[in-house]
This record gives structure tokens, sequence and C-alpha cells, in this order.
């Protein structure tokens, strides 16, 4: 089979998963009644006769706002991943490597330890100050990777970001036990979740989706020439260190928009670019775009997993990627 015809099949199976997981939930939603009421609130179809005006809103304010963040969120994680394992040409490297996530949780434990609320953005304060500290962190990252080794080998970036994500997490250790009565809400934002966020999230999020694709989309070519090996890809023109500077921002762009809403949310970004790169091939016109897609897509399945295993209560999204997750490491680990 061609990968146009796994491209077709692949975005139908994502259509009919963000339709399983807007229909799954505490109270279970016919299929059917859930593609009538989003095909009327998405194109003014006619609503299909019987419905419970309850699930109408509990479709449209409630589930597909969280569904389309878990998939806008896995999406970039997993997109962040296939660029950095591209980069760095280790399957083991994740948007992590580079300090994204230590930066963010840093960010969120200041926020949350200190209850600062900027008044024109109120609630939206912890993600946005998320993001900027997991950004600086990343700014850092490759200020230090240049100023030991202006080519930037891919050991030097890999280690300044080991060492700075210890010292920032042991930073956020201080800080947790200095404010021992705000451990449990920063374990908690750690851990990962997409409950109680409206479309108010969903909106934040695209600018940072649509900015980091963009960006990222522009340079599948490079990738392509840098994956057979740096010193063949400067032969070819390719300016090497500049690719992957302006790779790796853009691929915090999208790692610290995602984790400053969701929180830390693990494995996604090791997982979905392994098994598209199974199906489609090395070819990044296809690894980055269907990247994002099986992200979300796993994603999605991972929060439905999340808020049905123990109903009414959930378990943290982070902590189901990462009993999945973790054996896959383990796998790909030995495999390689």
């Amino acid at each position: 089979m061609d990968n146009k015809k796994k491209l077709i099949i692949s975005i139908l199976i994502a259509f009919l998963i963000i339709g399983i997981g807007t229909s799954v939930g505490s109270s279970n939603i016919n299929l059917l009644e859930t593609i009538s009421i989003l095909m009327n609130k998405c194109f003014n179809f006619a609503i299909k006769d019987g419905i419970d005006p309850k699930n109408i809103g509990i479709v449209w304010k409630l589930r597909l706002p969280r569904v389309l963040l878990a998939f806008l969120v896995g999406g970039c994680l997993a997109t962040s991943g296939a660029v950095v394992q591209s980069i760095l040409k280790n399957q083991l490297a994740s948007p992590y490597t580079l300090g994204v996530s230590s930066g963010a949780s840093l960010g969120a434990g200041l926020i949350i330890v200190t209850g600062i609320a900027v008044p024109v953005i109120g609630n939206f304060t912890l993600p946005l100050v998320g993001f900027l500290f997991g950004l600086a962190t990343v700014f850092i990252v490759i200020t230090f990777s240049v100023k030991i080794d202006r080519t930037m080998s891919n050991n030097t970036i890999i280690l300044s970001g080991m060492v700075l994500s210890l010292f920032v997490n042991a930073l956020l250790t201080t800080l947790t036990a200095l404010f021992s009565e705000d451990m449990k809400s920063i374990s908690l934002w750690q851990m990962g979740s997409f409950a109680m966020k409206g479309w108010s999230y969903v909106r934040l999020l695209i600018p940072f989706v649509i900015v980091g694709m963009i960006g990222i989309i522009k340079f599948t070519k490079e990738m392509d020439i840098i994956t057979f090996g740096e010193e063949q890809a400067k032969a070819m023109g390719v300016e090497t260190s500049k690719v992957k500077r302006k790779l790796f921002i853009y691929s915090a762009v999208l790692t610290g928009g995602a984790i400053s809403l969701s929180g830390t949310i693990g494995f996604i970004d090791l997982i979905a670019p392994h098994v598209v790169r199974k199906v489609f091939g090395s070819n990044h016109k296809y690894v980055i775009p269907m990247s994002f897609l099986y992200g979300g897509c796993f994603m999605v399945i991972a929060d439905i997993v999340a808020r049905t295993v123990i109903v009414p209560s959930e378990l943290p999204v982070g902590a189901v990627t990462a009993l999945i997750g973790a054996p896959f490491f383990a796998y790909v680990y030995f495999k390689k």
C-alpha cells in the first residue's frame, strides 16, 4: 500500500477516534448522536430527533474541546519528538532532552506557590509563564551548546540539555520543599490533565501549533539531508548549526505551548514518531504531519483511558502514557 492510501486511512481513523473520544465518558452518548450534534454545530445541519438537550451541552461544551486539546497537545509533542530524534539521530531523544519540560515545570511551580495572576490574562498566567520558562530554557541550552562547540554537535546538545534540566529540576525540588503545602498541586500539574479545560485553552494553543508546524515543515528537505550525516549535509550547502537552532526553537514553541496548558506528559513524543517511521518510512514530508496526526490520536486514546477507568474519578493522563510508554521505551532501547 502506498503512502497516499495510508494517509487517507490514517485521517479517517483519526476522525473516528475523535468521535469516540467525544462520545465516551462518565455518561456515554451514542456515536451517531454525537456526529449529529457536531454536524449541527459545525455545519448547521438539522439535528437528529430525540436527542437530549443536555447531551448537546456535554458534547459541545465539555467533551469536544477536551478531545481537541488532547489531540493538539499530542500532535505538538509527537512532532517535536520527530524533529529532535531526526536532528540528534537518536530514536530515544525527545523535546524534553532540551529542558523544555523542566523550565515549564519551574515556571508553573512559581505561579502555583506565589498565586500571582496577571489581571489581563487571569487563569492563563500559569500557562504563559510556563511557556516562557520552557522557551528560555531551550535558548540557554542552545547558547551553551554554541559556546562549547560552534558546530553544535549532537553530544554537546544532549549534555547541555541534561545539565540544565538537572539544575532546573533541583530548583523546582527546592521550591517544593520550601512550600510543602503546594506540593500536591505542583505534582498534579506535572502529571498532566485535560480536565475542566474548555474552548479557551484550544484557542490559546492554536497559534503555537500554526507557528511551530509551519516553521518545521519549511525544513523537511533539510532534515532529510541531515539524517544522512552532517558532513554530507554541509557539502550539499545545508548550514546545519543554523538549521538545528531554528528547528529546536520551533520544537520548543510546540512543546512549551503544549505542556504549559496540559502539564508534563511523556512518551507520546517517543511512541508516535517511531510508529510513523514504521508505517510511512523516513521521508520527513510524511514523518512530520503524520507524527502530529498519530500523536494526537494516541493522546486522545490515553485521555479516554484516563477518564473512564475509575469513573467518576480520573487518572492523570501522564500516568497512562507512562504505563504504555515505559515498556515501549525499553523495547526500542533493547532493539537498538
